[in-house]
């Protein structure tokens, strides 16, 4: 079924169309005003939006079977509505299993950062959320009240503070039966175990030394799973990290995926697309008088158009190689075919933009663009095979 969810975009967020995007995901029973205190620390650097899920605070309720599928969907229909691009996602709890749904799915390339907090890849046992759902639609979300607040906060978090516990609770009472009990039921269904391994995003993972429901353990588990993942245990915090630690956990985000100056953001997206070996012979070419202009064309073309999200790096690739063609640029045109492929744009796809290409830029360019596609898929090709042997 289609799932809507709405967002609240922060009022003081970074106003910068250029800042990333950061998605916040709740858990579940707890509605998006708990991310408020994180959120407040993230402005600066980000365009922040807090999500409700499903019959929490804003989004209307559910009356039909949903999945984590389609609450992923759900968040990039949010993402698109606001301008769409890639963004970075941070979710609690099930807010986490959205963010390795969309990080595992066939929209991964949308995702340009992920934190995981207490979360995994299945949470619990099946029977026990299906027991959740059953208890819920029988007694009401109320009932959960008493074994959410031993399960969800760190024993000595109520006496530390009683107002955040009291509000987070109430949230709880006021969710939509039909709603909590069908996303108890997508849990459930829910198990990425064996796909982690392909996640690309840079993540970090998030773990309360408290939490009994996402034990260390399985965060440390977890994070050893997922390609150059990073883990943080948080001291005497239980299952909502966001709403114990909103400090810490905001300074975990900012630490992970806030920009840095242009250069140094222009330099690190120049490394992704271009390689290392490449960029490292031509910082080690520099003289005195190449210098300002090499950092030029590392902060405005590399930290000031490459790092923006309105389009994947696959179009962007795209959409230099042929204006390439057009300007007759042909070394660079061969550095970004590289680049094309490195971005996952298909050799197939590349003929096709070079056909395209002659169309509008002319039969003899084209014809010099496709001898330079041919070399560079040579080279490519004899990589490929030094890699197998």
């Amino acid at each position: 079924m289609t799932v809507v969810l709405r967002g609240m975009v922060d009022p003081t967020a970074s106003t910068d169309p250029g800042a990333p995007l950061l998605v916040l995901g709740p858990a579940l029973g707890t509605a998006a005003e708990g991310w408020h205190a994180a959120a407040s620390r993230l402005t600066g650097a980000f365009r922040v939006v807090r999500l409700d899920l499903p019959g929490h605070g804003r989004s209307p309720a559910v009356d039909g079977p949903v999945t984590i599928a389609d609450l992923a969907e759900a968040v990039l229909a949010v993402v698109d509505g606001l301008g769409g691009g890639r963004f970075v996602y941070a979710g609690v709890s099930i807010g986490g299993t959205i963010g390795i749904e969309l990080a595992a799915g066939e929209h991964a390339d949308r995702l340009a950062g992920l934190a995981i907090i207490c979360s995994d890849a299945r949470i619990g046992e099946p029977e026990s959320w299906t027991q959740r759902a059953e208890q819920t639609r029988a007694q009401g979300t109320p009932a959960l009240v008493a074994a959410s607040s031993a399960r969800w906060f760190a024993p000595s978090f109520p006496s530390r503070d009683p107002d955040t516990v009291g509000r987070t609770l109430h949230e709880l009472m006021d969710t939509d039966d039909e709603s909590y009990a069908r996303l108890a039921e997508a849990l459930a269904g829910f198990d990425r175990r064996a796909d982690v391994g392909r996640i690309a995003a840079p993540t970090v993972v998030v773990a309360g030394d408290a939490d009994g429901v996402v034990t260390p353990d399985a965060a440390a588990a977890l994070a050893g799973a997922v390609p150059g993942a990073r883990l943080t245990v948080l001291e005497d915090t239980g299952h909502q990290a966001h709403l114990e630690r909103p400090a810490e956990v905001a300074a975990i985000l900012l630490g992970a995926f806030a920009p840095r100056s242009r250069y140094d953001a222009g330099l690190a997206v120049r490394r992704e697309v271009l390689g290392s070996a490449h960029v490292d012979r031509a910082t080690a070419g520099i003289i005195p008088e190449t210098a300002d202009f090499q950092r030029f064309i590392t902060e405005t073309a590399w930290g000031s158009v490459w790092t923006r999200t309105g389009i994947d790096r696959r179009m962007r690739s795209a959409v230099t190689i042929s204006s390439l063609v057009t300007a007759h640029h042909w070394t660079e045109l061969a550095m970004h075919l590289r680049a094309g492929l490195r971005n996952g744009l298909t050799r197939e796809e590349l003929s096709e933009i070079l056909l395209t290409t002659a169309i509008y830029a002319g039969v003899p360019a084209a014809n010099s663009a496709f001898s330079v596609l041919k070399q560079v898929l040579e080279e490519h090709g004899s990589t490929d095979d030094e890699r197998e042997q």
